[in-house]
Parts: C-alpha cells; sequence; structure tokens
C-alpha cells in the first residue's frame, strides 16, 4: 500500500474513544501544539511571574518529547497537570519526567481559553521537533514531516516526524484518564495549533514555494488523525530577526509566509497569527518569553473565533 494511503488509514484508526459510551465520563476539550522549535519553546521559566509559574487549572498535557527521524517509534508520554518546563529539552523516558527550564505556547494558551471557556477543561497534546522541515529535501538531521520520507537503508529508514506525531496521538488517547481518577475521559479535538517554516524557508526558492501545498497536505493528514475534516487550524506566521551579517535569517522567509497566508484564505477552518513580527528575540532564532506569552494568547484567541 502506497505510505500516504496508508497512513490515512492509519490515521482513521487511531482515535477511538474508550469512553464514547460511558454516562460518566468527564469531558476534555483536546488541542494539539505542532510544529519546529519555535513550538518546542525557549522562553525562560525564570522570567515567569510567580503566579505563571504555578499549575494551570483544568488543564492537562501529554507531551511527547521530540525524536529523530530514522529512530525507533516514539510518542512515549503521560497525562500530568499544565505547568512551565513544557519547553525545548523537556524528556520523558516512560517512566520519569525531566521538566526543562524553557516553556512555549501552551502555557499562556491554556490559560487564556480557560478563561474564555471556563466551563470546558482542557486537555493539550503536544509534539513538535526544532528544525523539523515539511518537505524532504529540507529536512537534513533536523527531521521531516513529510509522510511518505525515508531514507534508503536502515531499521527504522520510513520512520519520520509525522511517524512520531502518529504515535503520540494514539498513546494520549490510549490513556484517556486525563485527570488520573480512575474513570476514563472523552476527550474532544477542537483545534490544531501550527508554527512551523522556518526549515523550509532556508534552502532555495524551489522548496519554499512548494509550502503552500506541503502544508495543506500535512493539516489534512493531522486533521484525519483526529478524524474532523474541518477541525480548526491556527497557523503562526513565521518571522525573522535579522540578527545575522546578511540580514535576513531566512533567505526565503517572505515565500513561506505568503503561503502560509495564501493556505489561511483559502481554508475557511484555518487562521493566521501576524504578531510574531512584533516580537523580541532571545537568540537570532527564537522569540524571547514575552513573545511565546502573547503567542500563546493570540492562538488560543484565533481558535475561540473559530469555535463561536
Amino acid at each position: 500500500m502506497h505510505r500516504v494511503y496508508a497512513c490515512l488509514a492509519i490515521a482513521n484508526l487511531l482515535i477511538i474513544d474508550p469512553s464514547a459510551c460511558r454516562l460518566d465520563a468527564e469531558e476534555f476539550d483536546v488541542v494539539y501544539l505542532g510544529g519546529q522549535s519555535n513550538m518546542e519553546g525557549f522562553g525562560s521559566v525564570d522570567e515567569l511571574t510567580e503566579e505563571q509559574k504555578s499549575v494551570v487549572p483544568g488543564c492537562y498535557i501529554f507531551h511527547s518529547a521530540a525524536s529523530l527521524d530514522q529512530h525507533p517509534l516514539g510518542g512515549q508520554g503521560t497525562w500530568t497537570p499544565l505547568k512551565p518546563g513544557h519547553g525545548t529539552d523537556f524528556t520523558f523516558d516512560g517512566t520519569t519526567i525531566r521538566y526543562s527550564k524553557r516553556f512555549g505556547v501552551e502555557l499562556s494558551l491554556a490559560t487564556e481559553l480557560r478563561r474564555q471557556r471556563p466551563d470546558r477543561k482542557l486537555a493539550i497534546i503536544k509534539y513538535a521537533r526544532n528544525g523539523s522541515s515539511i518537505h524532504q529535501q529540507a529536512a537534513a538531521n533536523w527531521g521531516c514531516w513529510e509522510p511518505d520520507f525515508r531514507v534508503n537503508s536502515g531499521e527504522h529508514r520510513d520512520i519520520n516526524q509525522y511517524d512520531h506525531f502518529l504515535a503520540t496521538v494514539r498513546n494520549a488517547f490510549a490513556c484517556a484518564d486525563v485527570d488520573q481518577d480512575g474513570t476514563l475521559d472523552k476527550l474532544n479535538p477542537i483545534g490544531i495549533v501550527w508554527m512551523q517554516g522556518e526549515s523550509d524557508a532556508v534552502h532555495t526558492a524551489e522548496i519554499a514555494e512548494q509550502y503552500e501545498a506541503n502544508l495543506k497536505r500535512l493539516m489534512d493528514l493531522v486533521r484525519a488523525a483526529f478524524r474532523v475534516d474541518d477541525l480548526p487550524v491556527v497557523i503562526g506566521q513565521i518571522s525573522d530577526s535579522g540578527k545575522n551579517e546578511q540580514g535576513k535569517i531566512w533567505t526565503h522567509g517572505e515565500i513561506v509566509r505568503h503561503a502560509q497566508a495564501s493556505f489561511v484564505a483559502s481554508d475557511e477552518s484555518a487562521r493566521l497569527i501576524k504578531t510574531t513580527d512584533t516580537y523580541g528575540y532571545s537568540d537570532p532564532f527564537h522569540y524571547d518569553s514575552a513573545g511565546y506569552l502573547d503567542l500563546g494568547k493570540q492562538f488560543a484567541t484565533g481558535l475561540i473565533e473559530m469555535l463561536k
């Protein structure tokens, strides 16, 4: 079977809610967070206020640590109350969580969703990989979301970022007791939040020009994994710090930015967040802490607009 159709078939079988027929099941809204390093998150936990460092009430997260392509299938995780430390360098080895000193958009996104929808509990599934691309020719050693991406040899030659994503989702829904109260919960997907594209903008114009088609295909497959054809998608528009000798970090960034805008314009269930142009940077590639806090809030607002 061709790999794309196999992925679709697997995706359609992934989400089987074991609590769907339970009258006592508690319901959680599910949001998936995916992409590359600005989704992993480089905000500094030390720069958060004491209130921001606390657990977000009514919100849980299933965070699978980033895995390499051509490595054994990942997707390991466990549902835990959301608190800081789910940024880059977060790890889970199947037994022990090691929180990082970084955070991403999950904190302010969850806080804003809970503020605007206080009657709805929230479950976040997070899987992102630093430096990952959609186009396979831009993958290098960082990772690729193209479902057909494989190398010519090796035991795990056909495992890529899309496979790790599918494993993460499958494991999250298999562990449906989100709040660990002994009762299986009902998980209701409400949205996809995607922050990625920088790696597709740094190589050639030809790679960047294929971004819109590649993004559409990938979002269709991610939606299929959650079995909701028009599941809302909120895209963060990539931006450029200009912090190198030549000025631009992402050589073909404007092509990818246009592709992101074009994708959203053609999809009634998608929104584009453009506030990234106003953020500061902690290094040439990643937003500062204030940027991540605002970006999460903007993602939540864009999602709520579509849910209304």
